[in-house]
């Protein structure tokens, strides 16, 4: 498939890219040999080939939720350095 540099101007500025002359005839020649590439692919009877999202069989590996009381206050709060009212202090990072 030929690619003119109108259509690769085109893409550049799509992608905000400002590109030399001579980038713009390699980027030519590389998309060229993609689209290549691709019509290639395109020619492969898929017919029997399911589709699929992954490569290997994929499986959930997270274990059920189950309800477990929470840590108590103190004991999460047992190595803060600083708290104040039952909460981690930390300093403050936003100034008004």
């Amino acid at each position: 498939m030929q690619i003119t540099l109108q259509e690769v101007e085109h893409v550049a500025r799509l992608a905000r890219l400002a590109l030399p002359r001579e980038e713009k005839e390699q980027m030519r020649s590389q998309l060229e040999r993609i689209l290549g590439y691709i019509e290639k692919l395109n020619q492969l009877d898929t017919t029997s080939v399911e589709p699929t999202s992954h490569v290997i069989p994929m499986t959930n590996v997270f274990r059920d939720d189950a309800l477990v009381p929470s840590l108590p206050r103190e004991e999460a709060l047992g190595n803060a350095p600083d708290r104040q009212e039952g909460f981690f202090q930390v300093p403050r990072i936003i100034e008004q």
